[in-house]
Parts: C-alpha cells; sequence; structure tokens
C-alpha cells in the first residue's frame, strides 16, 4: 500500500527526514510517534502528496507520488492535526459542500453524509459547527476525511486534546474502519491508544526511522517482563510482604517455575500469578533519552 525508500526533506540546511525507508501493507493500522519536531507531520504530508520530498521514491498504491499523486488523493483521506472548519454551516452542510468539491452524486453523497453522522454520534439539524464541543469538531473533521470512501486514511493527531471518553471512542472507530478494509497511517502522542489500536509501530527520532516492527516483537527486544507471585506461608521468610502476604518477583521464566515448585512443596498458598510487561511509553522513554 505504502512504500517509501531513502525518502528525504530538507529545508534550506535543516533536514527534516532523513533516509526514511517504510513499507505499510494493505489493511494495517500503524502509528508513527515521535518527539516534536521529529519529522512526523512532514512524513505524513509527503504521503499525502500534499509536499514532496528532496530526493526519493514514494509510492501509494503502486503509484508514484511525484507522477501520479491526483489519482492517488481521490484514494486518500488526510486529517491534519488542526482542521478548522466552517462554524456557519451544519455538519450535514459543511459534508454537503465537500461532497460537492469531490463530484459526488447528490442522492450518493447524502446516504453517505447520513451514514457518518450516525456512526460518529454527530448532531444531524439545526446546531452550528461553530457551537460544537471540540471533539464534535474533530469527529465532523474526520467524517469530512471518511467522505469520498478512501482507502487510505492519514492521521495526523485524530485525538489530539480531545476529553478521555471521546479520545476512546475515535480510537476504536478507528478499529471498526480496519474491519472495513481500510489501511490507517496515524500519529499520535497519547502512546496508550497507539499501543491498542496499532499492528505496527515506527518510531522516529530527530528524522530518523530507529524502530519499525510489531509491538510484541518491540517489547521483546528492547521491553522487561516482571512475574509476579502473591502467596502466604505460616512461617517467617525473606521476601518483600503485603498486607499478610509474601511478593516474589523475577524476570525469568525459569525462576518462576522454580518458585511456583516450592510453594507447591511447602503447601504454602498461592494467592495470586501475574506477568508485568513494559507499556510502550516506557520503550519510548527509554529510546528518546538514550544518547
Amino acid at each position: 500500500m505504502i512504500a517509501l525508500e531513502h525518502v528525504f526533506k530538507q529545508y534550506h540546511d535543516f533536514t527534516a527526514v532523513e533516509d526514511l525507508n517504510l513499507q505499510v501493507g494493505e489493511g494495517e493500522i500503524v502509528g508513527i510517534i515521535g518527539h516534536n519536531g521529529a519529522g512526523k507531520s512532514t512524513t505524513l504530508k509527503m504521503i499525502a502528496g500534499l509536499i514532496e520530498p528532496t530526493r526519493g521514491s514514494i509510492r501509494v498504491m503502486g503509484r508514484d507520488m511525484q507522477k501520479e499523486a491526483v489519482k492517488n488523493k481521490r484514494q486518500i483521506g488526510y486529517l491534519p492535526e488542526e482542521s478548522p472548519l466552517y462554524e456557519n454551516m451544519t455538519a450535514r452542510q459543511y459534508l454537503m459542500f465537500f461532497s460537492e468539491l469531490y463530484q459526488m452524486p447528490r442522492r450518493a453523497a447524502q446516504a453517505r453524509i447520513d451514514s457518518l453522522l450516525d456512526s460518529l454520534n454527530l448532531p444531524e439539524k439545526d446546531k452550528l459547527t461553530g457551537e460544537f464541543s471540540k471533539g464534535m469538531k474533530r469527529k465532523t473533521a474526520i467524517a469530512r476525511t471518511l467522505l469520498h470512501d478512501p482507502q487510505l486514511l492519514i492521521l495526523d493527531e485524530p485525538n489530539s486534546g480531545l476529553d478521555p471518553l471521546t479520545s476512546f471512542f475515535i480510537i476504536n472507530y478507528l478499529k471498526t474502519l480496519k474491519r472495513s478494509g481500510k489501511t490507517i497511517l496515524l500519529s499520535a502522542h497519547n502512546l496508550f491508544h497507539v499501543e491498542y489500536v496499532c499492528d505496527r509501530v515506527a518510531i522516529i527520532k530527530s528524522g530518523k526511522l530507529i524502530i519499525f516492527d510489531r509491538m510484541d516483537a518491540i517489547r521483546a527486544s528492547l521491553g522487561r517482563r516482571e512475574f509476579q507471585v502473591i502467596f502466604k506461608a505460616d512461617e517467617a521468610l525473606d521476601y518483600e510482604r503485603s498486607e499478610g502476604n509474601y511478593i516474589f518477583r523475577t524476570g525469568e521464566v525459569e525462576g518462576i517455575a522454580v518458585m511456583l515448585e516450592t510453594i507447591a512443596a511447602e503447601n504454602w498458598a498461592l494467592v495470586d500469578l501475574s506477568v508485568k510487561e513494559s507499556a510502550l511509553e516506557e520503550i519510548y522513554v527509554k529510546l528518546m533519552t538514550a544518547a
């Protein structure tokens, strides 16, 4: 679906993106994360055909974005981080206006708008977008992005600044879109949401791609895993204690196996067994603060 090969983007003496190679398959949700100024938005804009790379190749849906961008844009929905609306229109009026720009047949546009208003829980009548909450405005912008039923969605901070409920609604909505066959490329600062919704994660640091893999592979190579056993015993033991229980922790599978065998052999009472793995946020901070 998307192939970037040795892509650079320079602004005078500043290199925003450096030698970026990225492959995104059809039907994937891929998250791009990095610090402010890392090159995330620049990368998304190049893939959307809004700006051209200084050098390198970008192909989307098999087409060269520098030669066939117009054809590709018909199948791309792009949501910028800041997306002002025409605030003297209702959501329906606003979407109808854009359907005319897309040259959609009126009846098909009305049916599509009905579906989007319903799925995004947007008010259909009377209320102007200028009176909307930030979350409703963002939903309206997402509806506009989806209006022409694109194959590829490029979303720059789709839930930035939203309340937790609206933010989680949008993230779950992305899963629904994936099930309908959409390919989604998004940037986000909320790493819990990225970990929750994305098939693969790309981490960019100072314009360079430093990690691109599935979350389980990233966690296996860069994270840590801790096993915890909570148990009761009638004798004094040299283990951590909490609320009358003993706690044993280890990062090794062999260690936990030995401990469970000991508990069984000594007839102690097993209270709980849990596994804690590194979250994406922990791994991200480790990478960003590394020399």
